[in-house]
């Protein structure tokens, strides 16, 4: 496990001196802005304070970026100083590489067959067994919009060839093999140096639902969309192991009925997404529907991340039958 960076501790010690937080206060660290109407992560986050507060157990939302950055947040709740945080899939990929199978380009077809897999099918108990001595628990997944489209700075992407000239912001390598499959060219950017890069050329576009560049600001430079639905766009609400397995039974019941209440308000709140295409074309991004043609060719070119060294093949084996169950 990583150790925090002296900033974030810093950080952190300089947040619980200016903001006096009991010890009794569940901290739920935001990784979004806390936007009611495009957030799908803060949906799931507010739901779950509100059931914690009105229940008996004191908890507080902590905007985006107070608390750290994506690994100083993991490093936190692993070591039981955050109980909870809004994250992304890949931080509890650093501690197990399960839950990568959610990451898999058109292998679900909805939110509802992730569901079916993680509940159903067992996965998110499955992801658990090798988050969990880690001190990361995963609480839940929640949507953040409509499935993962194409955005770039130049040009409409209709076909699969129209990606040859786009060099586009990856994650990290898997998804730089995932561009290279594509007949375009990747390269890691962070997040907070993503405007840099559109506007600049360093990058010229990003995979991501369609509210992006709205919420961020991105509209400015981000001129086309193509709805590819690559895959569902999901993040996930992790909980320090140490602080969950301390509570009380009372309490830990609290907290599980929170994330059944936080899964239901964001799975109510992505089933009105439905206008969010007509809002982004009004925000001046022009929006492609890709035919079906067309995306039986991405699905198809797709196919080597299956077998990029993220999950073994007895893994997806395993992901497949969960959902297909």
């Amino acid at each position: 496990m990583k150790h925090f960076s002296l900033g974030g501790m810093a950080l952190f010690a300089a947040l619980a001196i200016a903001q006096p937080v009991s010890a009794q206060t569940v901290k739920v660290a935001l990784d979004s802005p806390p936007d009611a109407e495009n957030s799908g992560s803060y949906i799931w986050a507010h739901a779950f304070v509100e059931h914690l507060n009105a229940n008996g157990m004191k908890a507080q939302e902590f905007q985006r970026g107070a608390l750290g950055n994506e690994a100083e947040r993991l490093d936190q709740v692993a070591s039981g100083l955050l109980e909870v945080s809004m994250s992304a899939l890949k931080s509890a990929g650093t501690l197990d590489k399960y839950i990568f199978g959610l990451y898999l380009p058109y292998f679900f077809k909805d939110m509802a067959e992730v569901d079916k897999a993680l509940y159903e099918g067992g996965m998110l108990a499955k992801i658990n067994a090798g988050t969990t001595p880690k001190g990361v628990r995963v609480l839940g997944v929640d949507s953040v919009g409509l499935g993962a489209g194409i955005f770039n700075t130049k040009h409409p992407v209709k076909t699969i060839a129209d990606m040859s000239d786009l060099r586009m912001r990856a994650l990290d390598e898997s998804q730089i093999e995932l561009y290279k499959a594509w007949g375009a060219n990747g390269t890691v950017v962070s997040w907070a140096e993503v405007p840099n890069a559109l506007q600049t050329g360093v990058a010229h576009g990003y995979l991501n639902p369609p509210f992006v560049p709205m919420m961020f600001g991105h509209t400015k430079f981000i001129k086309h969309f193509t709805d590819a639905r690559i895959n569902p766009s999901l993040r996930i609400a992790i909980a320090s192991e140490s602080w969950y397995k301390g509570l009380s039974a009372e309490h830990r019941k609290v907290v599980d009925d929170a994330v059944v209440v936080a899964n239901k308000a964001n799975r109510d709140w992505l089933a009105a997404r439905s206008g969010i295409l007509a809002k982004l074309e009004a925000a001046g991004v022009a929006v492609v529907k890709l035919s079906e043609e067309e995306r039986a060719k991405f699905k198809a070119a797709s196919k080597p991340a299956y077998t990029n060294g993220l999950l073994t093949p007895e893994q997806i084996a395993e992901w497949t039958k969960a959902k297909d169950m």
